[in-house]
């Protein structure tokens, strides 16, 4: 049976998070999805504690060779994927694991992009920062009413993508996790359809946090604003790779 996601994690020095993580997709899904743990060093302390799991064929560690930082670990593991429904989730915890199934679900039936959203009707967000919840859930609410995005949360970077999508667009997004938001704005540009559901998101203290509000803030903005351009016309910009 082929898989019907591929779960694209990247990681950076987690221990047992990243156990509990592996343990979980597997209880849940077991073979039935590809898992592409992408690291940015061999000298990368999750490789052990990923090595001592015992888990599906399925599920692999990768070394990213894009450069540093989880966009670039990000791109990566979305280039070693090959099926059409391609899932990125953060290794953690915080991420609902059920929602994998569903997310897939709505790519398959034809959606660009499948957000797992906290601040529509039924998410919740739970024991985050209030700076960083406030900044991430303004930006979200004010794109959905004043853009008209298809969702609430096209910051949180637990979604579901189309391949056919990503390989029609470049990926440009090479520092954070502005790669989320990135991609909703150009699905939402080439008026593609994005779709979402309610999740319950919960911060995690273990685990290295790579989130940087004040240097990722200019990022993060560019793609806001890209948001209320005009319709664009999807052009084929993948030349051998997500560019």
């Amino acid at each position: 049976m082929s898989a019907f996601t591929t779960v694209v994690i990247p990681v950076r020095n987690e221990g047992r998070s990243l156990v509990t993580t592996i343990q979980e997709l597997s209880k849940l899904y077991g073979g039935g999805i590809n898992v592409i743990v992408v690291v940015d060093s061999e000298k990368d302390l999750s490789i052990a504690y990923f090595k001592r799991i015992n888990k599906p064929k399925s599920y692999n560690l990768v070394i990213n060779r894009y450069g540093p930082g989880p966009a670039n670990a990000i791109r990566y593991g979305i280039d070693q994927a090959t099926t059409q429904s391609i899932t990125v989730m953060m290794a953690d915890g915080s991420d609902d694991f059920r929602a994998i199934l569903e997310l897939s679900t709505l790519v398959r039936r034809g959606v660009a992009v499948a957000c797992a959203s906290r601040y529509m009707l039924g998410g919740q967000q739970i024991g985050a920062r209030r700076v960083k919840r406030f900044l991430s859930s303004t930006a979200g609410k004010s794109l959905f009413i004043l853009a008209g995005i298809g969702t609430h949360d096209p910051t949180n970077s637990f979604k579901a993508y189309s391949r056919d999508f990503i390989s029609k667009v470049s990926i440009e997004s090479r520092s954070g996790f502005e790669l989320g938001i990135e991609l909703v704005a150009k699905a939402h540009r080439h008026r593609l359809p994005i779709a979402e559901i309610p999740t319950i998101w919960i911060e995690k203290e273990s685990g290295h946090s790579s989130f940087r509000i004040i240097r990722w803030i200019p990022k993060y903005l560019r793609w806001y604003f890209y948001c209320f351009g005009p319709k664009s016309k999807v052009v084929d910009n993948r030349a051998g790779g997500v560019t």
